[in-house]
């Protein structure tokens, strides 16, 4: 029996019956015997889920709720919050994951003798998998620090009951540790806001860099990326913590469900109260809050971990530096995600002169942007050792992998920056310095930046790639340039013939769908496995596949050729159809796929009356700060398919006058660029 407390918006109903939310709204005004809200606000409200759920079965709206969605509803929708409904999920899932009988026992009965029994069978498997290390010193310093997750009591988990009974059901199918990372995932994705994610292909960059470790420590986890990305041994040992409880106990019961390791996980304020104030750990991974002034200045000015200077008010990043190094063994490696500004302001200069000085500063790596949030900024890894009895390095290397950057919000080619990363930090560290790599890599003596400004930023002082391939590749991209232009003045479309003004019967995108004459499907899950990800701003600039979206159990919904796919958002008439260079990709977020039955809808006839702009227009619903296309009410005339075929003909060729105009003046902007950086480094000469 479901919990009547767990409750749901509109549009997880809309989810759950696999409709718009406009059908919700109507079933609300039409039925009289429809739920009454619980909750929410008169303009959002929120519904019982088990009533909700007993009226579509009532109404043959629904046979079956989806489990996956019926789970993610009970949660999302849980009382005390998605927080707290997340850590008894897990802690459910770990009991079942280790002592699958005792779960059984447990579960066998009602809502009210399982949330009895729980606790005392979480009890045997929470404190042997989290039984606190190494906490001492925090309490001397009458700081608050708790050890991350708790064995939650029989009230507690009574309202959480009929999600555990679900959560139970759903990894019996895919698993408890998959089960796990799809609520969690679901709920990172659902409130992107509120959490600084750090992608999975820096999280695995970063642990490459900082090589084979059995010890590993992670001192503001969030979500637990960072160790999560660790390939896991069973001698190894993993140490976080963070100041939000809610997220040391999610990283806890992440980290356990995934392999059989010791995990300590501590909730605290890590600069003012270390969990681990003995440990000493062979490798640190950490992706600190930025920018922080509120991060114990006043109170911590005598700390012993300032070794190498008393970070200012404004250098929070510096004093998670000294902490990292702090807590390594003699040789151990730590990699930090920094801001950019952290490696030049003035204010840290002298910190930064004795970390290179001492030998702990060994390599700054300038990011491409959009290689994790903030997505505008370059952002910076650095690599620091705990210097040891071995002689102190006399170089640093300095990597700058900017130009990986890729087309707008697809993110970096991460290939290429791991190559470009790992192949100069590996052959630096052996050798010590490494051979001069224009534009990318360089190992420079440390005397050279302990200058006034102790300035780190790899770009600043990188040399240009050489002159030779600069003028090679402008002189490539001006023949491009060339033979596109040549193909777009054969591509210009004839003079325009003046028409009758046609008057089509005309039908609408929706009463297509409801015929089966076309299959409409919206974007946003990744599915199983990593695929290219089409992305709204590929489909609006023509580009290919750049995106990625996390990997879940709910399946992507995959492109192929003849489909057409427009952008929801942003008040654009474009649509695309999907040829060899965008097939087989998954359909990224604010994108509809509509994919017609050739024998009865021409693809490209379909797309271009759908580009038509008082089209869009009336198709088109304005908020305050966006514009937001219903593709349903999007209209095109019925005609017989030769017919379409001759309008779809002419709209081909206008498409690929388009594409090559964009080529154009891409291939156009390469050029200037190139001219004006080849004649302002001396690398092209004026005549």
């Amino acid at each position: 029996m479901q919990d009547n407390a767990t409750e749901v918006t509109a549009a997880g109903i809309a989810r759950l019956a696999g409709v718009g939310r406009a059908a919700v709204s109507n079933w609300r005004r039409r039925h009289a015997d429809f739920p009454k809200p619980v909750g929410g606000s008169e303009t959002s409200p929120s519904f019982a889920l088990a009533e909700v759920e007993a009226w579509l079965r009532k109404q043959g709206k629904l046979a079956e709720v989806p489990l996956r969605e019926r789970v993610w509803q009970q949660l999302a929708g849980h009382p005390e919050g998605p927080l707290t409904a997340l850590t008894h999920a897990g802690c459910a899932l770990l009991l079942l994951h280790d002592r699958p009988t005792v779960w059984l026992e447990a579960s066998a009965g009602s809502d009210e003798r399982l949330a009895a029994m729980l606790p005392g069978a979480l009890e045997g498997v929470l404190v042997p998998r989290f039984e606190a290390g190494s906490v001492k010193g925090a309490s001397a310093k009458g700081v608050s620090m708790k050890d991350a997750v708790h064995t939650p009591t029989g009230p507690e988990l009574l309202p959480s009951a009929p999600l555990l009974r679900g959560v139970a059901e759903l990894a019996a199918e895919t698993g408890a540790r998959d089960t796990f990372e799809f609520l969690l995932g679901r709920h990172l994705d659902a409130n992107p806001r509120q959490y600084t994610l750090t992608p999975g292909e820096l999280a695995a960059l970063m642990v490459e860099l900082a090589g084979p470790a059995r010890t590993l420590l992670d001192p503001a986890c969030g979500t637990g990326a960072l160790l999560r990305a660790v390939g896991t041994g069973p001698a190894q040992e993993l140490y976080a913590q963070d100041s939000a409880p809610e997220l040391a106990a999610l990283t806890a019961l992440r980290l356990a469900l995934q392999a059989r390791v010791t995990v300590r996980a501590a909730a605290g304020d890590t600069l003012r109260a270390d969990a681990y104030p003995e440990l000493r750990a062979d490798a640190v991974l950490c992706h600190p809050p930025f920018n922080e002034r509120n991060w114990g200045h006043d109170e911590l000015a005598y700390d012993a971990r300032w070794e190498y200077g008393f970070p200012a008010r404004n250098e929070s990043e510096l004093a998670w530096v000294q902490h990292a190094v702090a807590r390594l063994a003699d040789g151990g490696t730590a990699v930090l995600l920094m801001p950019p500004a952290t490696a030049s302001r003035r204010s840290g200069r002298r910190i930064r002169a004795d970390l290179l000085r001492r030998g702990a500063l060994r390599a700054v790596i300038a990011l491409p942007i959009g290689a994790a949030p903030p997505y505008n900024i370059p952002l910076h890894l650095w690599v620091l050792r705990r210097p040891g009895k071995a002689p102190v390095q006399p170089e640093v290397l300095l990597v700058d992998t900017g130009q990986y950057a890729g087309e707008g919000r697809g993110g970096p080619d991460w290939r290429e920056v791991r190559d470009a990363v790992l192949d100069a930090w590996r052959a630096f560290d052996l050798a010590g310095t490494l051979q001069e790599r224009p534009g990318v890599a360089r190992a420079l003596p440390v005397i050279e930046l302990l200058d006034d400004d102790v300035d780190l930023a790899p770009a600043r002082h990188l040399p240009p790639p050489t002159a030779a391939d600069g003028a090679d590749a402008l002189t490539a991209v001006r023949e491009r340039l060339g033979e596109t232009l040549r193909l777009t003045a054969d591509l210009t479309p004839p003079p325009a013939e003046a028409a009758r003004l046609a008057r089509w019967p005309l039908t609408t995108v929706g009463e297509l769908a409801r015929g089966g004459a076309v299959v409409m499907r919206s974007g946003g899950n990744g599915g199983h496995a990593r695929v290219p990800v089409l992305t709204d701003h590929d489909v609006l600039a023509g580009t290919a596949p750049s995106g990625t979206l996390p990997e879940s159990d709910e399946e992507a919904v995959l492109t192929e050729p003849g489909d057409v796919v427009l952008p929801v958002l942003g008040g654009g008439s474009v649509a695309r159809v999907v040829d060899d260079v965008t097939r087989g990709a998954a359909l990224g977020r604010n994108l509809v796929l509509l994919r017609p039955d050739p024998a009865a809808l021409d693809p490209w006839f379909l797309a271009g009356f759908l580009r038509g702009t008082a089209n869009n227009r009336q198709a088109s619903s304005y908020a305050s700060t966006a514009t937001r296309l219903d593709v349903r009410r999007l209209q095109l005339p019925r005609l017989p398919l030769d017919e379409q075929r001759r309008y779809g003909a002419r709209f081909r060729a206008l498409d690929d006058f388009d594409r090559a105009l964009r080529n154009a003046g891409r291939l156009g902007e390469q050029l200037v660029r190139g001219m004006y950086d080849g004649l302002t480094d001396g690398t092209v000469a004026p005549d």
